[in-house]
């Protein structure tokens, strides 16, 4: 907005204060027929984004005028496409059309409101811990902490001390005293994932700090009293494990006060819909892309696939997707992965190329990618192929060590934690794996 120094007669900074209160403030240049600087530095302390003499040439004019447009226009750009935090966990998001998930939205709201102990069952990649995260926030602990804590990630050696915390000289290494994951998660919410993974020694210890509402940290003679609500879950029946001996009875009980099972996403494929078309927008803006649809081809194969990974391995197929996609909409060609293997049972989602589509230069260097990848950005390709390799890698590692984590891990050279959490970035369940 260009305007002139009469306009902001009276007092500058109300006018130019009503101006930035607009939805949509514009920039403000104003033309002054003084040249003293201090009335200058005057104006743009009130809020005028320039101030120009008026004596000066047109094109000088024109010049500061295009150079605030172009610098508006990438502030713009940048605001747009900066990344956004990841929205907190609302019950709304579990909102479903299905009649097979009606038990479990009938429950769900039942619950928000009470102190009982939750265990949440369900496959891996359902939204266990996003649910429990938007209990906690609608709940009456919401201005406490929501701690999350993934027993099968931690060493067996690791995990009472990560529960209960130590004292300075407890063992060797522990120069200082430490808190515990129920201290931090005093006053809110300690969620333990796949809670099956604790050893049975310890179940007696986690057993009491649940019913007695107390802790003792490791090395310590005393203990002391902690209020927290515990949400449990596991990707498998707890019964089961119970049956076999290797989770205790009496624990059962305690977490499963109620109990609440997540169907996986292949037995509510009518919600597929609403969930790519609501996950689009997000992951096309952390990307920085401007994919805002998906083709009805596309959406068809994503609701005819079994989704054995759940909702994480869905949101890992529209991210991949965006990433490869350089129009506005989604379409077959990008649910391929590198492999063509196919998405979805029977359901091929990528096109053989014919020896017709190669020029003559191809058919003497042949391509040994997709064709239409030498229009994208190699920074695009790069991480796309090296996701790729990665899950292929964690995956015949897992194969040749039957599914065991820590030898896994030990011939990766990594941590068992970090395995862990590379696979469920990954959708990789480890129980696939086992024999």
């Amino acid at each position: 907005m260009i305007i002139s120094q009469s306009f902001l007669k009276g007092s500058v900074k109300e006018k130019m204060d009503a101006l930035q209160s607009e939805v949509d403030s514009p920039a403000t240049v104003v033309l002054s027929d003084s040249a003293d600087p201090a009335t200058h530095a005057q104006l743009m302390t009130d809020g005028c984004d320039a101030v120009l003499y008026s004596g000066l040439a047109v094109e000088q004019i024109r010049n500061v005028i295009e150079t605030i447009l172009e610098k508006r226009s990438r502030l713009a750009q940048k605001r747009f496409f900066a990344p956004q935090p990841l929205a907190e966990p609302r019950l709304s998001d579990f909102v479903s059309q299905s009649s097979g998930m009606a038990s479990f939205m009938n429950l769900v709201p039942r619950v928000v409101q009470s102190e009982s102990t939750l265990l949440l069952e369900g496959e891996t990649g359902v939204g266990k811990e996003r649910l429990a995260s938007a209990i906690h926030s609608e709940g009456p602990r919401s201005n406490g902490r929501f701690v999350a804590l993934n027993c099968g990630a931690l060493p067996e050696h690791l995990i009472e001390s990560e529960l209960f915390g130590y004292v300075r000289g407890a063992f060797t290494g522990a120069t200082a005293s430490r808190r515990g994951w129920f201290e931090i998660a005093h006053n809110g919410t300690l969620f333990l994932d796949e809670v099956g993974e604790i050893p049975v020694h310890l179940q007696v210890k986690l057993l009491r700090a649940i019913q007695e509402h107390e802790v003792q940290p490791i090395g310590s003679e005393k203990s002391f009293s902690v209020d927290v609500r515990i949400i449990a879950a596991s990707n498998r029946p707890l019964e089961s494990d119970v049956e076999s001996g290797h989770f205790r009875r009496d624990l059962y009980h305690r977490l499963s006060v109620v109990k609440v099972v997540i169907p996986p996403l292949r037995e509510h494929p009518e919600d597929i819909p609403t969930l790519v078309n609501r996950h689009i927008p997000y992951i096309s803006r952390q990307l920085g892309r401007r994919v805002s649809g998906i083709s009805e081809k596309a959406m068809d194969v994503l609701c005819r696939y079994s989704w054995p990974g759940n909702l994480r391995e869905l949101n890992n197929v529209i991210e991949r997707a965006i990433l490869l996609c350089d129009d506005m909409e989604i379409d077959l060609v990008h649910l391929a992965d590198p492999s063509e293997r196919t998405l979805g049972k029977g359901i091929s989602v990528q096109k053989a190329e014919s020896p017709r589509d190669h020029s003559e230069t191809d058919s003497t260097h042949h391509l040994r990618l997709p064709k239409h990848w030498l229009g994208k950005q190699l920074k695009d390709v790069r991480e796309y192929l090296l996701f790729d390799l990665e899950r292929q890698y964690i995956e015949g590692l897992l194969i040749a060590a039957k599914g065991r984590i820590g030898e896994a891990a030990n011939k990766a050279g990594i941590l068992e934690r970090s395995l862990y959490g590379k696979m469920k970035k990954l959708g990789i369940r480890k129980e696939a794996f086992r024999s």
